[in-house]
Order: structure tokens, then C-alpha cells, then sequence
């Protein structure tokens, strides 16, 4: 069974997270540049079987798109330019952030690692594509 794959895109770096190839778990793959991020999947996609990817639709609190929202529609045409056959499934990303920072917590992370960016933002994936499994089994 293919993957399914979920991208926290971002200015300067980019979360990945990736299901199991049962589509069961997701667990965190990487944060990458931003800049890097199509030549990171053409490169993953070659390597592994993916049915669909995730990609975060950020959101003010009142549903309205937030200011990062153009970048990451800009990102959306980019990633459908190269990779047409694709799926893509635009996921409401708000509180994804705050959700990976509580884990962070949670897991016992000290001050100094829950400031790593790079591991919020694959957090971030993770737990976008874990409640799109969730969602999708019920």
C-alpha cells in the first residue's frame, strides 16, 4: 500500500512527516529548506510508493486565510507543476504549531531543544497527518 505523505511548508523550512505503509502511523520524516523541497521529493517520490500528499492550509481563527497563505499557494502550483499525478489534500493547519510545541513539552524536552524550529515544523506534519488517519478511519 502507497504512503501518504503531509509538508508543513513554511518561508524558510519545510516539515515532512510520512505514513507507515499500512497508513496507520505517521511519523516524522524531516524539516528541510524550503528552497530544497521539490528536489527532496522528487528524489523521495523515485525511492517510495505515495498516493496522496497533505499540505497545510493555515487559517486566521475566523476560517479567513492567514498571511502566510499566499506563499504556501504559491508552493501548491509550484508542487503541482512538477508532479501533476499527484493527490493533494489541503488540510486546515491552525494550531498545528502550538499542538507540536505542547508535545515538545509533554515529551520532556528542555528549554533549549523545544526552541528547535526545524523539529516544531516536523511535529507539525506529523500531527497534520495523523488527524487527517484519524479523520479518514471514522
Amino acid at each position: 500500500m502507497p504512503r501518504i505523505l503531509s509538508i508543513d511548508y513554511g518561508q524558510k523550512r519545510t516539515g515532512i512527516a510520512v505514513t507507515d505503509e499500512m497508513q496507520i502511523i505517521a511519523s516524522g520524516l524531516t524539516t528541510i529548506p524550503s528552497e530544497t523541497a521539490i528536489a527532496f521529493l522528487k528524489d523521495y517520490f523515485a525511492k517510495e510508493k505515495v498516493e496522496a500528499v497533505l499540505i497545510g492550509e493555515p487559517k486566521q481563527m475566523n476560517g479567513e486565510p492567514s498571511e502566510s497563505a499566499s506563499i504556501i499557494k504559491g508552493f501548491v502550483t509550484h508542487f503541482t507543476n512538477h508532479f501533476p499525478d499527484m493527490k493533494v489534500i489541503r488540510v486546515d493547519e491552525r494550531f498545528t504549531s502550538k499542538m507540536a510545541f505542547q508535545t515538545m513539552i509533554d515529551s520532556g524536552l528542555n528549554k533549549k531543544q523545544r526552541q528547535n524550529k526545524a523539529l516544531i515544523d516536523e511535529i507539525s506534519a506529523t500531527i497534520m497527518l495523523q488527524d487527517y488517519l484519524t479523520r479518514k478511519i471514522f
